[in-house]
């Protein structure tokens, strides 16, 4: 099972049962994940649904006047796109690549007939919606009861989180602005403020170096709340799926779990 997780990099995924997981494997196709990228727009329908196993993607609301606002970063322990479970919808938020990374893509359509078969993949989507709600309700009351310092200090932490290695992060002011839903004056200011206490370092190159000590200490008790709540929901559910009811006409797992990578 330990191989089988290296292989596949996304934490829900490689919970599957081999045969569940069999259903996916000849449809999902590795791409990279460029920083800045933008993998579906508000308003657009979804033509795929990405795992990530590595990087972070920022899941971004627009409102009407311009203003955007995220509210959830997700990782190896979620996926993107995934309210084409529900339905052929269209997507309410931006998803921008914010740490570059990689990712396994597959279509709605290939996603939905392995999840009309495998019971196992029907509560790993449950795992996965279970834990954005948790992630959107903990961003939501956050906003509304904590400084801007202490919020961008959460979502370094967020973002740091789901990087390789390195404690510099590249984000620029506008990337920030975006991210809390401020202008860019606020978050200069902000950026001063987390630079005084020795948080963070920045350059002119729209990199911050982080302190993360100092950082977790700047920022507001929702995001060891939150993380621990999460990774709870990923780690205790995902060992579930192992004793689900086996995929109906499943097969064994190929040698090869996905598709060649994009380059």
């Amino acid at each position: 099972m330990m191989e089988h997780a290296t292989r596949v990099g996304n934490r829900l995924l490689a919970a599957l049962p081999p045969a569940d997981f069999a259903l996916l494997a000849p449809h999902l196709r590795k791409v990279p994940l460029q920083h800045d990228q933008v993998l579906i727009r508000a308003g657009d329908r979804i033509d795929h649904l990405y795992f990530p196993c590595s990087g972070a993607i920022a899941l971004i609301m627009e409102l009407p006047n311009g203003q955007t606002a995220a509210t959830a970063v997700i990782g190896n322990d979620g996926a993107v796109g995934l309210m084409t479970a529900l339905g052929p919808l269209r997507s309410p938020v931006t998803a921008v690549v914010r740490v570059a990374g990689t990712a396994l893509q597959i279509s709605p359509a290939r996603f939905q007939a392995a999840l009309e078969r495998s019971p196992a993949l029907a509560g790993a989507v449950q795992i996965l919606i279970r834990a954005m709600l948790t992630q959107v309700q903990h961003v939501a009351a956050c906003n509304a009861l904590h400084s801007v310092e202490a919020r961008l200090a959460r979502w370094l932490l967020h973002i740091h989180d789901r990087t390789d290695g390195g404690d510099v992060l590249h984000l620029t002011q506008e990337t920030l602005s975006e991210l809390l839903g401020v202008r860019r004056t606020t978050v200069t200011h902000v950026v001063r403020a987390l630079r005084a206490s020795r948080a963070v370092k920045s350059n002119r190159r729209g990199q911050l170096e982080i302190d993360r000590q100092r950082l977790e200490v700047a920022a507001c008790e929702c995001y060891k709340v939150m993380s621990r709540r999460i990774d709870r929901i990923v780690s205790q559910d995902a060992a579930r799926l192992l004793h689900a009811a086996p995929a109906r006409n499943g097969c064994p797992p190929p040698d090869f779990p996905f598709a060649k990578t994009d380059s």
